[in-house]
């Protein structure tokens, strides 16, 4: 697959057709920007986030075993086990926001609807209980892997995109929608480490 550098695949998507929200989401960990993300890609996007090496290597560990069978519809599994960003609609789990329809497009209203269920402290954030709120109230009845996703999703959420007041803010829960937060983070840890070094 080819990627051009305003963020549009080439194969599968049509040539000038816009990303989904949901595929920008998860272009930040296509390192090498072939439209197919690898297990190592996802550690590595996840090391440029900050995180340390065993909860990257979870989170593509875990992320890449639920998701990437998801993303290959009719096809045999992958030992490698990619998950294919044209495809990534067909990753959606239960029990979560419904923030992206079922195409992967993001649905502004279940948004507004997150904070003005959960933000009880202030509006415009989310603590870690608010969060853990969200994700009991969000549980279909016996969707135990839908459960799992969602917890796993807005717990990494938390972790990479609270503030420093240990917060989660509503633009950074917008900007994680488009994937927007993660750029943003990986080049705030790479600032920190430069200063460091300095």
């Amino acid at each position: 697959m080819a990627s051009s550098s305003n963020t549009q695949l080439d194969d599968g998507i049509g040539n000038n057709d816009e990303l989904t929200p949901l595929q920008k989401h998860v272009m930040f960990f296509d390192i090498n920007k072939d439209g197919i993300i690898y297990p190592w890609e996802t550690y590595q996007g996840f090391r440029k986030l900050g995180r340390d090496v065993f909860r990257s290597l979870l989170a593509a560990f875990l992320i890449h075993v639920v998701t990437s069978g998801k993303t290959r519809p009719g096809k045999w599994p992958s030992p490698l086990f990619p998950i294919v960003i044209k495809n990534i609609k067909f990753g959606k789990h239960g029990s979560d926001s419904d923030a992206y329809d079922s195409e992967g497009r993001f649905v502004p209203e279940k948004f507004e609807e997150i904070f003005k269920k959960y933000a009880h402290q202030n509006s415009e954030s989310l603590t870690s209980d608010e969060v853990d709120e969200l994700l009991k109230k969000n549980r279909e009845p016996k969707d135990y892997f839908g459960w799992l996703n969602a917890m796993t999703d807005w717990r990494i959420l938390f972790d990479v995109g609270k503030n420093k007041d240990g917060i989660l803010t509503k633009e950074a829960v917008r900007d994680v929608y488009d994937g927007s937060l993660f750029e943003q983070k990986a080049r705030e840890v790479a600032a920190a480490k430069k200063s460091k070094v300095n």
